[in-house]
């Protein structure tokens, strides 16, 4: 499920002449039923409306005075968003004949056209009070309240996000709260100004009409997902066309290395953040630890606590970047498997995290465990997995991809080896994109299509940290062997590599010194172009000394790699 709760105006919207039908009861406990929660947001009073509805016990949260009181139908427990009226305003307002004039717990209303009067007696008394209108109504609130603010009270208790949420109404007062829904429905007897505003108006007025959208809801919710809120724009087509990710997408990003894959999932962040999605990164190499707007849990030397992760996320508007290079290349199955068993009960429960960002994908989800204890990302809820080798990830996990993203020269290949993995026919039309254009194919169309995505704003900074205090895998990792091969020393990080180079005899220090084998390296594995050219020229520098050249290059990984930052 996607869309959580559903947050409904009483009078013109539920209700007609104050009443709701068995009908509409009876879908309202429908929608219950199907775990999701109820909100009501009316400008009625709490006295009030229990008076003419019975049924409250059906919503999870009331907020009533238009914003000013959020009250707990299961505790009865009333919880003030606002200060008071002041007595003097009520005075001033009861001495110039303004009636009928109703007091609450923080508003004060009366009718049209008695809002002139009201305006004056707030200017008169300096008072820092909005008028609202509903239909006639006139409701007088502190600045700031309103049916969205109290929407926002009741989420937060509910710990749900306002995207998973679908607001619906029907007059002026009901614009705030739409707005802050994640999607905004009018009733077909809603007045024009609102149903020019909201994402979708219903063919039915009142409780007929809500009867119809959780009808929608229940049975098919993926269609009304589809809207600019939630799709995240990717870049654009050549034709001018945007091309744009939903919220249920899972997505492969996948080329060769230094290609783009993680700028273009920094980009993606971005994209996330500005329209109110909260994502979390799992980060097996400790690349996205200066993400902006995310927490970062672990480091180098601290493995990343599942418990301590869910804490984080079990608030809406924290982002999380999880990073496990502290983590033994083999110990990180297992301890996704852990997470995501215990993040799925989470997204079940909440719809969140929106977005789940696997990079090196592989270290997560390695095809060598196809057929063991897997964890595998759900196939409807936003997920991009990043990764080298397409057929380097589980199979089972390929199978939920709905969309390829191939960077790079090769980029055509990535979609074959994709292909491969999944044992699916090429798409036609398969060449590689220009320039710095990417393949997008979905995997529904016939063929993919070269795009250009958008840049993001920060740039991706690789984090040095896990080149200085990590542990690269086998592959990565320098090996001293000498120049009769009798040696096999491996350095699985920089500070290693210095230690053992400082320590190393002089015949195979420079053996590997005079083949350039350290600024080869720096540049194709640590991916350090400046610290390989700077070494380069170390190695060929025929005067120095061992002594020299050790020192020199020793000098350059400590300026670029401040060794041990350990806070």
């Amino acid at each position: 499920m996607y869309f959580m709760a559903l947050a409904t105006d009483y009078d013109g919207t539920l209700a007609e002449d104050g009443r709701v039908s068995d009908a509409t009861i009876a879908a309202l406990e429908s929608f219950r039923e199907t775990g999701r929660k109820l909100i009501m947001v009316t400008g009625r009073e709490l006295p009030d409306l229990k008076r003419v509805f019975d049924r409250l016990d059906l919503f999870e949260k009331v907020v009533v005075e238009n914003g000013a009181l959020l009250y707990t139908p299961a505790t009865e427990e009333e919880r003030p968003l606002s200060l008071p009226p002041a007595q003097e305003f009520v005075a001033a307002l009861e001495q110039r004949g303004v009636e009928p004039l109703s007091v609450g717990r923080s508003i004060v209303a009366t009718w049209e056209p008695h809002e002139t009067t009201v305006l004056e007696v707030i200017h008169e008394l300096g008072l820092e009070l909005e008028i609202v209108f509903n239909k006639g109504a006139v409701m007088v609130l502190p600045s700031g309240i309103n049916k969205a603010s109290g929407l926002t009270a009741a989420l937060a208790e509910l710990r749900l996000a306002p995207l998973n949420v679908v607001g619906v109404g029907d007059a002026e007062n009901d614009h705030a709260f739409l707005t802050a829904s994640g999607l905004s429905v009018a009733v077909a007897n809603a007045i024009p100004a609102l149903k020019d505003r909201v994402d979708l108006v219903l063919d039915r007025p009142r409780g007929d009409g809500v009867q119809d959208l959780i009808g929608r809801l229940v049975g098919e919710e993926h269609t009304l997902t589809r809207n600019l809120r939630h799709s995240i724009r990717l870049g654009t087509a050549d034709d001018g066309a945007e091309v744009s990710l939903q919220p249920n997408d899972v997505v492969l990003i996948s080329g060769s290395s230094g290609i783009g894959k993680s700028t273009l999932a920094t980009a993606l962040t971005e994209r996330f953040v500005e329209s109110g999605f909260q994502f979390c990164v799992l980060d097996p190499e400790g690349d996205y630890d200066e993400l902006e707007n995310a927490i970062t849990t672990g480091d180098a030397e601290n493995a990343p606590i599942v418990d301590e992760v869910l804490e984080l996320l079990d608030q809406p508007d924290e982002n999380v970047v999880v990073n496990a290079l502290a983590l033994q290349v083999k110990e990180r199955p297992g301890f996704f498997v852990d997470l995501q068993s215990k993040m799925a009960s989470l997204r079940r429960q909440y719809a969140r995290p929106h977005w789940l960002i696997l990079d090196e994908a592989h270290h997560l989800m390695p095809a060598s465990r196809d057929g063991t204890s897997l964890a595998l990302p759900d196939s409807d809820t936003g997920t991009i997995m990043i990764t080298v080798h397409p057929d380097s990830i589980a199979p089972k996990a390929l199978a939920n991809v709905k969309i390829v993203l191939a960077l790079g020269p090769q980029a055509d290949e990535v979609i074959t080896r994709f292909c491969d993995a999944v044992g699916e026919a090429h798409p036609l039309n398969l060449s590689a994109p220009e320039g710095d254009k990417v393949l997008f194919w979905h995997r529904d169309e016939d063929g993919p299509r070269a795009i250009s995505v958008d840049r993001p704003r920060q740039s991706h900074k690789r984090h040095t940290r896990k080149y200085a205090e990590g542990h690269l895998d086998e592959q990565r990792s320098f090996y001293f062997r000498g120049p009769n091969a009798d040696k096999n020393i491996r350095a699985h990080n920089l500070a290693i590599f210095v230690q053992i180079a400082e320590g190393i005899d002089d015949p195979t220090w420079e053996y590997h010194l005079r083949r350039g084998d350290y600024s080869r390296w720096f540049r194709d594995l640590i991916r350090d172009e400046d610290l390989a050219t700077e070494t380069a020229q170390v190695e060929e520098d025929q005067a120095l000394s061992p002594a020299e050249s050790r020192r020199a290059v020793a000098d350059f990984i400590r300026r670029r790699y401040t060794a041990p930052a350990s806070k």
